[in-house]
């Protein structure tokens, strides 16, 4: 399926990487490129013993909707500059409360693109909106670390494989990606299990039928987890962007995204393409 469609949250502090990210890809497929911008209204904490000055909640209102207009300002910015086809929108939500809205949005595009929380540049409910993303839009999503200069350029890719649902969806959502790539990695971390056959064979098969050369490595016995090993790799071999299946558990749990998951979303160097 060609991209065809590109949504971006885009950031309310900073240089907004990831609309650059988002404004590139769009401009290389020849895709539609939304930046949608959230304006975060404020909790009225419970403890509270009098209410909220009224006057107070609608200045704060007022600020979060400016600032997420700034925000789409910068953002349609890139795209004119890019000469793509563009829109922008606020969606006001209250911070911490649900996320359905904004899924509403992201569940009738191609991919969502959104930058890694910056440590030193905080978005509200960043975390909290990338898992939101992963496991409950229904579209792929690609995360730019914030480290990221803005382009995008995905000639070296590897995708992480190990024959489960999700890095099958990863793998389907990534085809438009792979089709630009000039090499495609299969990646397969072992952790010590017995493996059958030729590692990795059946889907080289796979995307070999879609006209890509592929190949095949595979990470024996590493001593760390798989989410370093794999950040070990794409650094070590200079990776434009990873592909994998995004794993995640019960809300009920501590943690909401799995080991690896969670590993590779912390400490990602390089754009990361993930579908569960």
């Amino acid at each position: 399926m060609a991209i065809k469609d590109i949504l971006t949250i885009t950031d309310l502090n900073g240089d907004q990487t990831a609309s650059k990210v988002a404004v590139e890809f769009a401009r290389q497929a020849g895709a539609h490129a939304t930046g949608l911008a959230l304006a975060f209204e404020p909790i009225v904490p419970g403890f509270l013993a009098a209410p909220m000055p009224t006057d107070y909640l609608q200045v704060a209102k007022n600020q979060a909707i400016d600032a997420a207009k700034t925000s789409t300002e910068k953002f349609k910015g890139y795209a004119e500059l890019a000469g793509i086809s563009t829109e922008t929108r606020v969606e006001e939500i209250v911070t911490g409360g649900s996320l359905e809205s904004i899924m509403g949005h992201c569940r009738l595009s191609d991919m969502v693109v959104i930058g890694q929380d910056n440590p030193e540049a905080p978005e509200p409910m960043r975390e909290m909106l990338i898992e939101g993303l992963l496991f409950e839009s229904g579209v792929p999503t690609l995360i730019v670390p914030f480290i990221s200069k803005g382009d995008f350029t995905p000639k070296k890719v590897v995708v992480a494989w190990d024959g489960s649902a999700t890095a099958a969806r990863a793998v389907h959502a990534a085809l438009p990606i792979l089709e630009m790539a000039e090499q495609v990695t299969i990646v397969i971390v072992n952790k010590g299990l017995p493996l059958e056959g030729e590692p990795g064979s059946d889907i080289a098969t796979y995307l070999a039928r879609h006209d890509l050369e592929i190949n095949v490595d595979v990470i024996n016995n590493p001593p760390i987890g798989v989410g370093d090993a794999l950040l070990n790799y794409v650094s070590e071999n200079a990776v434009d962007l990873l592909v994998m299946g995004g794993y995640g558990h019960s809300r009920m749990r501590e943690y909401l995204v799995g080991g690896a998951t969670r590993d590779i979303l912390h400490s990602m160097t390089i754009p990361v393409l993930m579908a569960h």
